[in-house]
């Protein structure tokens, strides 16, 4: 199964989108770039919902040449799209798995119905369902991952300890 990664900042701007647009469910699409790994959502896009519905969407399809265009222009892919579910869970509904034609697109599923928000990503194909590896990260991960935490964060954590003479032994044991 492939990975779908997306920056913590875009899943917020996901959710507060939603948000403003409750009752109704709002929609986007999604455009970023395939690795060896999976997917890595870049940018989201914010589609108006040309029904206005609290229980499904349509894309208003001007937006989506606008959003495919800027794709093309910024070297990114289309990956998917996503759209909330203002009281319903995180998965596809008969409707979404009805509509889903495109069996290489990713689609995200935010539910609003508790008190926090839960996203969710979905392959969608021949009207079976499978959850995607979903994974929001920070700033900070893309640092530890490069190798750049550690090297800068760990030495000023240690000696900061060390000033405050508090025992490292767990940080010495853990590299």
């Amino acid at each position: 199964m492939a990975i779908i990664r997306m920056r913590d900042h875009l899943y917020d701007e996901i959710v507060n989108y939603a948000k403003e647009h409750l009752p109704e469910e709002a929609c986007g699409l999604l455009a970023g770039v395939e690795t060896g790994e999976g997917r890595e959502i870049r940018k989201v896009y914010f589609l108006e919902n040309k029904d206005h519905a609290e229980d499904h969407f349509t894309l208003d399809p001007r937006d989506q040449i606008n959003a495919i265009r800027d794709m093309r222009a910024n070297g990114l892919k289309p990956l998917g799209n996503w759209h909330s579910h203002p009281s319903s869970p995180s998965r596809p509904s008969v409707e979404d798995i009805r509509l889903a034609f495109d069996s290489k697109a990713s689609y995200l599923i935010l539910s609003l119905m508790a008190d926090y928000p839960v996203l969710n990503s979905f392959h969608i194909e021949g009207g079976e369902w499978t959850k995607e590896d979903l994974r929001i990260y920070s700033g900070e991960a893309e640092m530890f991952e490069a190798g750049l935490f550690v090297e800068t964060f760990l030495p000023l954590f240690i000696l900061s300890a060390y000033k405050n003479s508090v025992h490292c032994k767990s940080i010495e044991q853990s590299s």
